[in-house]
């Protein structure tokens, strides 16, 4: 069990060299930090620190930097989480409040989360179970081509074409009646399964018009929101230009790769609930030399994505931890009140 003192000088180590990007020596945390200790002692000290995996040092005649067990040891133990003040908290709530839809609430959201944690945001798209269709419109574009819109109650729009060579402008305008009389106010999963039913029941003349919009609808439907996200702040990464290599250009093509920015959130399973990952404990390899901070966001018991922030393991993680935090939770209120 490691003693309060260390613990201490550990806590030093870390806030000093978020703040400063240099290595830090003892002379410096008996000047910056009231330890009550001689600079010998706190060498002993950051030596024991040192020898049990805590601190490093990068380059002989250096000072300390923490590593990954270090970090993980001051997120677990050490680091107080900072509460946002009230101009922060009014501030996101204003960021959110002009949304015009789910994708306008999307992208919102990632860039107010690279905004206030000056990292790179990932938001992956909400699954809203309860979101029911509302409306199915068919726009005709030309002769031989239209437009096949769902709305549904969250205010997301989808869209897909549809080919209409050899279909009446009366056979589409029957079956769109058909189908939002048999669709509106269900969950495009039950959608699905009336649309199979719809089909049957359909008159001759409007069997061929029923199967392509019907089509077109279950390929539109079937296209799972859980499998998008969307990512901002990249040019937060030119502040650790001197990492190119360790982590600007792996984030860089980690970013490319929308399963893997999946698998970087996916251990957040709670709403509200933030989970840390530390260098080596991410599972991609190339994306070892950073951190990533996410939290699942819903409402109550239901967890709709995730969002978060991936950077450099030298990040503010208490500052980092709550902005991801209370934009998870607004996000998710803000969903579950449009």
């Amino acid at each position: 069990m490691m003693d309060d003192r260390k613990l201490e000088i550990l806590r030093a180590i870390v806030t000093d060299y978020v703040s400063s990007r240099e290595p830090v020596g003892s002379r410096a945390l008996v000047e910056r930090h009231r330890l009550g200790v001689s600079p010998a002692t706190v060498r002993n000290d950051m030596a024991v620190l040192e020898e049990e995996g805590y601190i490093a040092q990068p380059h002989t005649s250096a000072g300390r930097i923490p590593t990954d067990k270090g970090y993980r040891l001051f997120v677990d133990r050490l680091g107080q989480v900072k509460p946002l003040s009230p101009a922060e908290q009014r501030a996101i709530s204003t960021f959110m409040a002009g949304a015009l839809d789910l994708d306008d609430v999307v992208r919102r959201t990632v860039r107010l989360l690279a905004q206030v944690t000056h990292q790179v945001a990932i938001v992956q798209y909400p699954v809203l179970n309860s979101a029911t269709i509302r409306h199915v419109e068919v726009v005709e574009l030309s002769s031989d081509r239209a437009l096949v819109i769902v709305v549904n109650s969250s205010g997301r729009i989808e869209q897909r074409p549809m080919e209409l060579a050899g279909l009446t402008s009366d056979a589409v305008a029957l079956v769109r009646a058909r189908v939002n009389e048999a669709v509106v106010g269900l969950t495009p999963a039950q959608a699905v399964d009336r649309l199979g039913v719809l089909l049957e029941q359909l008159p001759p003349d409007a069997q061929g018009a029923g199967g392509v919009l019907v089509a077109t609808l279950l390929d539109l439907m079937a296209t799972d929101p859980s499998t998008r996200v969307v990512v901002g702040g990249v040019p937060n990464l030119t502040r650790f230009g001197d990492q190119f290599e360790t982590t600007v250009k792996p984030v860089l093509e980690a970013l490319e790769e929308q399963v893997v920015l999946l698998r970087l959130l996916g251990e957040a399973t709670t709403a509200s609930d933030v989970t840390v990952r530390i260098g080596h404990e991410n599972p991609y390899e190339p994306l070892q030399a950073t951190s990533v901070v996410a939290s699942a966001y819903g409402f109550d018991e239901d967890v709709w994505a995730t969002l978060g922030v991936v950077g450099p393991t030298r990040m503010d993680y208490p500052s980092t931890i709550a902005s991801v935090r209370a934009v998870a939770r607004y996000v998710g209120r803000f969903l579950a009140e449009g």
